[in-house]
């Protein structure tokens, strides 16, 4: 299976690894379906805004809900994710390697992503998919056997995606 992930510790360093890991991608010409998730911290608020670019050329989607200073636990906006996995599903025709940001809350549930993944994988293309500690044990109860845990490493990790491009799609 050509499923992969990377985990790291401390806020917003598996977004950092899964941009700069896309970055490098793209800039070795590999065509990319995915997202990459930048959060804007805000000084009047607790949470930070969290958007979402669509590989590989936008749009970039506000997926946070601003629900004032004082709210207090998710705020995921459910319909912004749902735009994005409907805008992942159509670039996945003509990619070489699927990047998902975060198998968050939504995936565990079975929801998010986890459609453009199994696609993903039943076209035989690499996925790649930043996971949180939180949502660990459901990525790998979702994954099985066979996955893959990459290295802190942007370059190590953009070098696996490009070994595990089928050769009849490069």
């Amino acid at each position: 299976m050509k499923l992969a992930y990377v985990t790291l510790q401390g806020r917003g360093r598996t977004d950092a690894l899964i941009a700069e890991t896309a970055a490098i991608l793209a800039a070795d010409g590999v065509r990319l379906a995915g997202t990459v998730q930048s959060n804007i911290e805000r000084p009047d608020r607790r949470k930070c805004d969290m958007d979402l670019a669509v590989l590989p050329d936008g749009p970039v989607v506000r997926i946070s809900e601003d629900r004032g200073d004082l709210a207090r636990g998710c705020t995921l906006d459910s319909g912004a994710l749902e735009q994005t996995v409907v805008a992942v599903q159509n670039r996945l025709p003509g990619a070489e390697v699927l990047i998902v940001n975060k198998f968050g809350k939504r995936e565990a549930e079975g929801k998010g992503m986890v459609p453009v993944i199994a696609d993903a994988l039943e076209l035989g293309l690499p996925v790649l998919i930043g996971v949180n500690g939180l949502n660990l044990a459901a990525f790998l109860a979702f994954a099985g056997e066979g996955v893959t845990a990459l290295p802190a490493d942007p370059r190590q990790v953009a070098n696996w995606c490009k070994a595990m491009i089928p050769a009849g799609i490069a």
